[in-house]
């Protein structure tokens, strides 16, 4: 019978290429998973280490009995692995995302060195490459030894179980037929089993298929009921089971409609969720499974049903998750940001791997070809490449959907928005550029020409440090407020729009972007609604809290962390899913309001205040108190360093000025080489996806009438007072 054994501990570490003889005393000692950029990689300055290190161990496992074999399984290497089996290479895997197992049998002694070699070094041919996310390196996910008799279930052909399911639910009759299909080398004859149900079939090939059918048949569905069932496999030989697998599934009907959205089992069933990257402060991506059931709690508390795992395969134990919690899942491959022509083989094996893998989900709804992929714009090669990937997708899955993530600069006319079966766009208007309302009227003007065409909202956020507090939020100043004011619009652009498969929020948690130095932190997005640490929810996680979740009760006051106020008449915000709220000042009654999500109180300041919001049972209480300035630890634009960056005196309106447009100083000779140094410099600060995405040319028509001026506020840290001050002489110097 099969026997699975972790290899987690016992591992040797060094940042080198070379294999070793023997096990070496002098490296370090590490168990998995294990990531060797869980400190450099979170840091910022985008000079993280990347290159090729070794994993060695011992292994004694003696010689294997004549009919045993012995499979290593490698859960997840990033990016480029090889094992060697004592000195010997004896499998190669390129993806860093997806499982995949190496027979290693023959290769044993008596006393064996196991090595495995790690490669996230930069290359033109595995993705990703260019994204704003840190490409961790190691052994992150675990490895095991699996043992098997000669006769077994299929382990190595990407990574799969060996096994099958897909069923086709029948409303009308309440039921299900189940096709199963195994995979096997030898055996006499296969037994499946689904609850009281079994039946038996020779073995005529490497594959087998048999169908069931469940009367009465519960449907996973969704949040309300994610129902599982379990099918079991079994491989005779000589009347005996020689091996055993097994997976459960859900039965469930799904589709996609341009007017009604998201459909669940025949009912209209919004989708409304959040993203989720595999990493956290200090661990980098090696995570247990401890880890990823408390991202699930939070996601579930917050109230979403459906979560994009972006930006490729995520862990086993994750989907697992998914399943048992009724999460909608969008499930992708990292072919990110730039397309490499070498690169296509790659993309093509991390799509197969991941469909072989993930398929028995039934949590996933649609397979992600793409992210952003087109912000160098579209070549009959990046074409081609993604006309593959669909039809992929489609003989290897003729149940779900293709899916891709369009950057809002991709014109919607582009012939690449048509390949998949529905398409969501990334959108950003309100922070990065633009005005809030933009997101609204750009969906309105989509669905108006394109009427006909399935699409989703798949990323929208704002950075957010906590540090940051303010009584005046404004596009650009990293303040909790500001994320708070962001996201009650996008809240209202997605009600505003019910046709929208689905929307998911970028994203729930802070996470690694090593290249990134900008809202007072470095190397970290924070557009999460909860820390890189998990440790803290932030305000803009109750507004959603608030809206989703309508089976936990709560209030939850905002400003928490703005304590020194130096206002006279504060603004109290509050969240919550009651219908009622009163706000206490002092353990005074202020006033009672009724509504919905979000309460606003405005309260004099004469000192120090205890607020307290109730109701029924249910309150929340926070201290602040008045100041006759404004705390500088609050600011991240600091006073008077955005209002006023140059002397009115000595302004020349015949002169080019950082006033002017930014189309316009684009489009002379002379303001354009000022234009496109500051520019650089900003994108420099944001990581590699903004420098790839710098010279897209829908990108630049948007930006053609925004003041120069405000793209150099939003720009924060990276351009202070004295900058501004120093470009906008320079601009003073060229007349018009």
């Amino acid at each position: 019978m099969r026997k699975v054994i972790s290899l987690n501990q016992g591992w040797k570490f060094c940042k080198t290429a070379d294999i070793p003889d023997v096990l070496p005393s002098g490296w370090e000692s590490v168990s998995l998973p294990h990531t060797w950029n869980a400190e450099d990689g979170q840091d910022g300055g985008n000079d993280y280490w990347r290159g090729t290190a070794m994993y060695c161990r011992e292994l004694e496992t003696g010689r294997p009995e004549k009919n045993m074999r012995l499979f290593l399984e490698v859960g997840g290497a990033a990016n480029i692995s090889e094992v060697y089996v004592n000195g010997i290479r004896h499998a190669r895997h390129e993806g860093g995302y997806s499982l995949y197992r190496t027979d290693i049998t023959d290769a044993l002694q008596d006393h064996n060195l196991i090595c495995i070699s790690v490669d996230n070094g930069a290359n033109d041919y595995i993705y990703p490459q260019k994204a704003d996310f840190t490409f961790y390196g190691g052994l992150y996910r675990d490895v095991n030894l699996i043992m098997v008799p000669r006769q077994h279930f299929e382990l190595e052909k990407d990574g799969t179980s060996g096994i099958k399911v897909t069923p086709a639910v029948n409303p009308e009759t309440c039921s299900a037929d189940v096709t199963i299909e195994t995979w096997q080398s030898g055996g006499d004859a296969v037994r499946i089993s689904i609850g009281d149900q079994t039946v038996c079939q020779k073995i005529t090939g490497s594959h087998m298929s048999v169908s069931f059918h469940i009367e009465n048949v519960r449907l996973w569905n969704g949040t309300e009921d994610p129902y599982l069932y379990t099918a079991k496999a079994e491989l005779i030989q000589n009347g005996e089971t020689a091996d055993e697998i097994s997976v459960r599934f859900g039965c469930r009907t799904f589709g996609f409609d341009p007017e009604k959205g998201f459909i669940l089992n025949g009912v209209s069933y919004p989708l409304h969720g959040v993203s989720r990257h595999q990493d956290r402060k200090g661990l980098g991506n090696a995570l247990t499974l401890r880890e990823h059931q408390e991202d699930m709690e939070l996601i579930r508390e917050i109230g979403a049903n459906t979560i994009r795992l972006a930006h490729y395969q995520h862990a086993q134990e994750f989907y697992d998750l998914c399943d048992e919690n009724g999460m909608i899942v969008w499930a992708e491959i990292p072919y990110i940001t730039e397309h490499m022509p070498a690169g296509r083989k790659n993309t093509i094996d991390q799509m197969r791997e991941l469909i072989t893998q993930c398929y028995n989900h039934p949590s996933i709804v649609c397979w992600g070809l793409s992210n952003e992929v087109a912000v160098h714009g579209v070549s009959e090669d990046l074409m081609e490449n993604h006309r593959l990937l669909n039809d992929l997708c489609h003989k290897m899955d003729p149940t779900r959907p293709t899916t891709m993530a369009h950057a809002f600069m991709l014109e919607h006319e582009s012939p690449l928005i048509r390949i998949p079966d529905i398409g969501s766009y990334n959108l950003y208007f309100g922070w990065y550029l633009g005005t809030l309302e933009q997101n609204s009227s750009f969906f309105d003007e989509y669905h108006e020409k394109y009427p006909e065409r399935i699409m989703g909202f798949s990323e929208f956020g704002a950075d957010a440090n906590v540090q940051f507090q303010t009584s005046s939020p404004r596009q650009g100043d990293y303040t909790e407020q500001y994320q708070c004011v962001y996201h009650e619009a996008i809240l209202d652009c997605i009600n505003k729009h019910p046709w929208l498969w689905s929307a998911h929020v970028w994203n729930m948690f802070d996470f690694a972007a090593d290249g990134r130095d900008e809202g007072g932190e470095h190397g970290l997005n924070q557009k999460g609604l909860v820390s890189f640490d998990r440790r803290l929810k932030k305000d803009a996680f109750y507004l959603y809290k608030a809206v989703w979740n309508h089976q936990d009760p709560f209030v939850h006051i905002c400003g928490s962390r703005y304590i020194d106020r130096a206002e006279e008449v504060t603004e109290i915000k509050v969240y919550s899913n009651q219908s009622s709220v009163t706000l206490l000042v002092d353990g005074k009654e202020c006033g009672t309001q009724q509504g919905s999500v979000k309460f606003v109180f405005r309260i004099p300041l004469t000192g120090e205040h205890v607020i307290t919001a109730v109701s029924g049972n249910l309150s929340d209480t926070i201290r602040i108190r008045k100041t006759e300035a404004v705390n500088p630890d609050y600011c991240f634009l600091h006073a008077g360093t955005v209002d006023n960056w140059f002397d009115e005196d000595d302004f020349d309106s015949s002169c080019f000025s950082i006033r002017d447009s930014f189309g316009t100083l684009m489009n002379h000779p002379e303001t354009a080489v000022i234009t496109g140094e500051v520019m650089a410099r900003i994108r420099e600060k944001r990581g590699d996806a903004a420098k790839s995405a710098g010279n897209n040319p829908n990108l630049q028509k948007m930006m053609v009438g925004m003041c120069f001026e405000d793209l150099l506020k939003r720009a924060g840290e990276t351009i202070s007072a004295e900058d501004a001050a120093e470009i906008n002489r320079r601009l003073q110097q060229i007349r018009k």
